[in-house]
């Protein structure tokens, strides 16, 4: 399913983009904005967002239906809007801007793939700015909306294959399976013939062998003593002697370990590795 929102102060063009998205031959979820306030007031990041570059704060008038000229007076308070806290007073394309902060690429957050409706085409320039994916001229096209749609759906489905998934462990509990993120498990226990895999929010036993489990979490743990296999995501130091992962908790770290854990524990960070 394809989260797609509109933000758009006009509910006659809300509605109609929404017809519009309906129309297409995708599974979608429409969430409508009035404001960039609302749209704010959202945590969530849409998949697909419809933005309206001319986007008014509540209350106030719009020039969009005024002719042609009428918004030379915009200029740069059209591109960058006016400050405000939580979204109150921005246009489409400040909105985009605060949007691109609380979603930065560099985070694994998902980044909205924004698509700007405005009835201003000396503007569409400025969308760039902000990495929009594309834009629409107000009055909107149906085959024009539905071109664009059509490669920005191809656009996400691209961006999904080649997301890197979250790595997991599926373990066999009495007799039911259960998957656990390897980011979730801060180290593994052996307790004679079980694993207790110690979690954030508490512990999960096994029936499986540390040997077994070293062999396929490799990389992101490493077994520094027969008795604990270690997350090096949650490591924050060590001497010769200990492991202190993140909650403040000591592990045994084994002198015949000491070197090699040195090693791959350098390698992960050197790697940009972690939580």
């Amino acid at each position: 399913m394809i989260r797609t929102a509109i933000c758009e102060d006009e509910a006659n063009t809300r509605a109609y983009l929404a017809a519009l998205i309906r129309a297409q031959p995708y599974d979608c979820e429409i969430l409508e904005y009035a404001s960039a306030e609302e749209c704010l007031a959202n945590s969530a990041a849409p998949d697909l967002l419809f933005l309206d570059i001319g986007l008014q704060p509540p209350g106030e008038g719009s020039c969009k239906g005024l002719g042609k000229g009428a918004d030379e007076g915009l200029g740069k308070d059209l591109v960058q809007g006016s400050g405000g806290g939580a979204g109150e007073g921005l246009n489409g394309m400040a909105l985009a801007h605060r949007l691109r902060e609380r979603h930065p690429a560099a985070r694994p957050a998902k980044v909205p793939v924004i698509i700007f409706v405005t009835g201003y085409e000396q503007y569409v320039f400025d969308a760039f700015d902000v990495g929009a994916f594309h834009y629409l001229l107000k009055p909107v096209d149906e085959e024009k909306f539905a071109a664009v749609f059509a490669r920005a759906a191809e656009e996400l489905l691209l961006a999904e294959k080649n997301a890197p998934r979250p790595r997991a462990l599926t373990l066999r509990i009495a007799n039911t399976s259960r998957t656990v993120p390897f980011d979730a498990i801060r180290y593994i226990e052996s307790s004679g013939h079980k694993a207790v895999l110690h979690l954030g929010d508490g512990a999960l036993t096994c029936y499986a062998k540390l040997g077994d489990l070293e062999q396929e979490l490799q990389d992101q743990f490493f077994r520094i003593h027969k008795g604990y296999l270690v997350n090096l995501a949650y490591v924050t130091g060590y001497s010769r002697s200990e492991v202190t992962i993140s909650d403040g908790q000591t592990l045994l770290l084994s002198k015949y370990k000491y070197r090699d854990f040195v090693k791959a524990y350098l390698r992960f960070l050197k790697q940009g590795a972690g939580l």
